[in-house]
């Protein structure tokens, strides 16, 4: 599998707090081992975002990626709380 990760993640990761980059790595490495680990909370998203999926950060902080070719290449698209990616 590989997993790049959007100019606009980048961008909002570097904005996150110390604590909250460092929990991303650890999911991000958790999400290279197994996407559907029951801690990562992986699931499909609707309405506009049909078709993307979005695994949990913390309660409140959610990473929106979109899957290609059958799961071989996955796109980070956004992060950030619950209430600014949906």
């Amino acid at each position: 599998m590989q997993v790049y990760l959007h100019k606009k993640f980048e961008k909002q990761y570097r904005k996150l707090p110390k604590v909250l980059r460092d929990k991303t790595d650890s999911v991000l490495k958790l999400f290279y081992v197994d996407p559907f680990d029951p801690k990562l909370k992986n699931h499909a998203l609707s309405g506009n975002l049909i078709g993307k999926r979005a695994v949990s950060v913390t309660g409140d902080v959610r990473i929106i990626f979109e899957e290609h070719n059958d799961h071989t290449v996955v796109l980070m698209l956004n992060i950030g709380k619950h209430s600014s990616v949906y």
